[in-house]
């Protein structure tokens, strides 16, 4: 064939003209092709793309046009070993980056940021004032700094009080760096493990005043730390303990050491000495409980421990120093309360400290405290306690909180004088309740839902049971006693102790009267194995506040409302941080009537008895109530002489419940100005009746709800007696009205307090290892018959 024609270097492949059919096409340049629209360049690049993903993943690649996966992908892929350590070192660069770079430049970031207040201007931010206002938003006191801040130099606060401080709160405190990374460890561990934080060094601790911020989060704990650790560099620490001693606060409206000082010991901080340093020290954690002698006295001893442990006080030092004695918050004048509200107050901060609303925050913010008691209620509680308690022995010891049924609101609360021989707080203090607490042997056997009201038992004096060494007795023979059968509802009047130990070691047993009390609204701890509990003796022991609480449920139908004296907190422009929840809740049963129709049973049986005791309610105000003695425990070997040591009165109508206590610091007998003995008819029961008929004036006598009886039937009433035909006929009304020239007087007695009588069912239940016979001691209550009365007529 003829030789090719000669190709040309430079020539270009021509390309076919547009719209021509592809037959005729002539050969086209690579770049410049149409009818493609650069599909095959798309599709190499998506190739390109699937084999660079799938070189960083553990998969195989998918083969393309039947070339093999490796050969897809242009690589083989990582060994299962090599791609766990590539993993692994994926994940320690992101927990490096996570865990150490980011957190040392959030840390440098912070320390040029932040900075740290003086303890003048920490001064200034706390000197606000705390107002305190009855129900109605009258003013109740005013709590505020009135000057007794001192800020001192560093070298007037010894080293007494510095190595104190730091024994309670921070025994590194020379050497850290403002924070401590084990006390932080510490502290993570204990919340995790649902304990008590902690952790925080005396630094940090000035920084979270300074600051005022109480926050539980990270980062204000990380800015708290950054702060800490700037301070430590700019500050030395004789200005840091100095600062944080003249800014923290101690109790008693005292911030500093200085003020504390003179608060609690009435001195200079200058001339304290260890034991009272340590005390100071050791309230620091939680100043609201300073006047709590067993909190402070804990405290205490921690830290002089602490102290000897340190190397700051020497071992014979320890061992010869005692408790300090402080002056009493009355002669400290701190705060705008006085006398019996000095424990209106403590309780207050006690209740809104477990709201989360510390003294020192509340005092900080300047907040307004709106309480439930009332003004008028008050002043009653604190009048006729004082009056009734007139000249009796000053051993006595006296208590009275009322609850308001519908809200759980303490509408009056007394316990004491407080004043510098006593200033602790009685209705806040547990004793045994006596027959007081029979009132939940009975709901426990309405809980049971067997027997009732009418349910029968056998009431006959000393009665041995399985078990007691000693025969339970009933106190009277004739009042205190029903033999048998006899009723719940009788025995309940008359207080007869065998029929309710009887019920509770055969019937419901102990753990189910604790149950009761507690879902009634008693939130002492009750030892539950303790038979003694259906008598209200032996290790049963609770307080009045929580009785009055308790039998309140009882007044509200069933509906159980937490006891509380803080209704409301507001900032001084007046908006709402705080608002107390008075809902009630069915006590006895999720079923609301069905806790009701329980609740209806026990008022029931309770109306007859402040009459029977000669405590009925004035003007025919329906109330309901019970009576309640402890018997005095003589030591071993002294002889028992029936004497009392606790008495009580708690009762309620629909307005209002209330519990009212007397008895002695100690074991000892309660005797009134005549030497008697004290039951709980006699001054419990006379300051519960007039508060009750004093705070009911002007207020309707709304009665309680009937309610279908449960268990057994009422007795069928006796028969009517036959007509006598002995006597003549009369026209002459039976209540015939006396002679105008005729009066009627009653031989005057003690306000409220009845003569002492015979009869009445003391029980028993107490510390039975104390008598020295077969009277089983304990606790009890009387219930007598009508007061011995003189009446004598005159004529014009």
């Amino acid at each position: 064939p003829p030789p090719p024609p000669p190709v040309d270097p430079y020539a270009t492949e021509m390309l076919p003209p547009i719209n021509v059919d592809d037959s005729m096409r002539e050969p086209e340049l690579l770049t410049h092709r149409v009818h493609d629209s650069g599909a095959a360049w798309q599709d190499m690049e998506a190739e390109r793309r699937i084999n660079a993903l799938v070189a960083d993943s553990d998969e195989e690649p998918p083969a393309r046009h039947g070339a093999t996966a490796a050969a897809a992908a242009g690589r083989r892929p990582l060994p299962p070993k090599q791609r766990r350590w590539r993993n692994a070192r994926r994940a320690l660069y992101a927990c490096v980056g996570l865990f150490i770079v980011f957190p040392i430049l959030a840390f440098t970031i912070t320390y040029f940021i932040v900075d740290i207040p003086s303890p003048y201007e920490i001064a200034a931010s706390q000197s606000k004032t705390v107002t305190y206002h009855y129900a109605d938003g009258s003013l109740m006191a005013r709590d505020s700094q009135d000057g007794n801040r001192v800020v001192l130099k560093p070298d007037q606060i010894p080293d007494t009080i510095k190595h104190a401080v730091y024994a309670a709160e921070d025994k590194t405190f020379e050497t850290n760096a403002g924070f401590d990374v084990v006390g932080i460890m510490r502290a993570v561990k204990n919340q995790l493990s649902g304990g008590a934080g902690g952790g925080s060094t005396i630094t940090q601790q000035y920084v979270k005043k300074a600051t005022e911020n109480e926050e539980r989060t990270l980062t204000r704990k990380g800015t708290e730390i950054v702060k800490a650790f700037k301070m430590s560099n700019e500050l030395s620490k004789s200005e840091i303990i100095t600062a944080y001693l003249n800014t923290i606060y101690f109790g008693r409206g005292a911030y500093g050491i200085e003020a504390a000082s003179q608060a609690y010991f009435k001195k200079s901080a200058e001339k304290l000495e260890a034991p009272e340093a340590a005390y100071l020290a050791g309230i620091i954690q939680a100043p609201s409980r300073g006047d709590d002698p067993e909190y402070a006295e804990s405290r205490w001893n921690y830290v002089m421990d602490q102290l000897v442990d340190n190397k700051w006080l020497s071992a014979a030092e320890r061992d010869e120093a005692t408790f300090p004695k402080i002056i009493s918050a009355e002669k400290a004048k701190t705060g705008g309360f006085r006398g019996p509200k000095r424990h209106i107050k403590d309780r207050m901060t006690q209740e809104l400290d477990a709201l989360g609303y510390s003294e020192e925050q509340v005092r900080v913010a300047g907040y307004k405290v709106y309480t439930t008691i009332e003004k008028k209620a008050q002043k009653l509680a604190e009048d006729i306690v004082k009056d009734v308690m007139k000249g009796e022995p000053k051993d006595l010891k006296e208590a009275m909180a009322a609850v308001d049924p519908e809200t759980g609101g303490v509408i009056a609360y007394y316990g004491g004088q407080y004043d510098a021989e006593d200033q602790r707080d009685w209705a806040a203090t547990r004793r045994n309740p006596g027959s007081t607490f029979k009132v939940f042997d009975f709901l426990a056997l309405l809980l049971k839902g067997e027997k009732g009201a009418y349910a029968k038992y056998d009431g006959t004096d000393k009665r041995n049971f399985p078990g007691r060494e000693k025969p339970v007795r009933n106190f009277n023979t004739g009042e205190g006693t029903c033999h048998s059968p006899c009723t719940v509802l009788d025995a309940m009047k008359r207080s007869v102790n065998t029929v309710f130990y009887d019920m509770v070691a055969n019937d419901v047993g102990s753990m189910a009267v604790a149950e009761a009390a507690e879902m009634a609204g008693v939130k002492s701890e009750l030892n539950k194995s303790d038979p003694d509990i259906a008598l209200g003796g032996g290790t049963i022991e609770v307080t009045p506040r929580e009785m009055a609480s308790a039998f309140a449920t009882f007044a509200a139908d069933g509906l159980r409302r937490e006891s509380h004296l803080v209704s409301k907190i507001t900032t001084a422009d007046g908006e709402a941080v705080y608002q107390a929840k008075e809902k009630g809740k069915p006590a006895f049963d999720n079923d609301r009537e069905k806790s009701k129709r329980i609740a209806g049973n026990i008022n029931m049986v309770l109306e007859d008895v402040p009459a029977h005791s000669r405590r009925a309610c004035a003007g025919g105000l329906p109330c309901a109530g019970k009576t309640g003695t402890h018997q005095y425990a003589p030591p071993e070997g002294k002889p028992d002489n029936g004497d009392n040591s606790q008495a009580w009165m708690v009762g309620y109508s629909r307005h209002i419940s209330v519990a009212a206590w007397v008895g002695s610091d100690r074991n000892l007998p309660i005797k009134d100005m005549n030497g008697a003995k004290i039951y709980g008819r006699d001054l419990p029961g006379a300051i519960w009746n007039r508060f009750m008929d004093a705070y009911h004036e002007g207020k309707d006598k709304r009665g309680f709800d009937d309610v279908k009886l449960m268990g057994e039937k009422p007795p069928p009433p006796p028969p009517p007696p036959p007509p006598t035909t002995d006597q003549p006929e009369t026209t002459e009304p039976e209540d015939k009205p006396s002679k105008p020239d005729e009066t009627t007087k009653i031989k005057p007695t003690k306000p409220g307090r009845p003569g002492d009588e015979d009869g009445g069912g003391e029980d028993g239940g107490g510390d039975e290892d104390g008598g020295g016979d077969d009277l089983f001691p304990g606790s009890g209550d009387e219930e007598a018959g009508e007061p011995e009365q003189t009446t004598t007529t005159q004529a014009d």
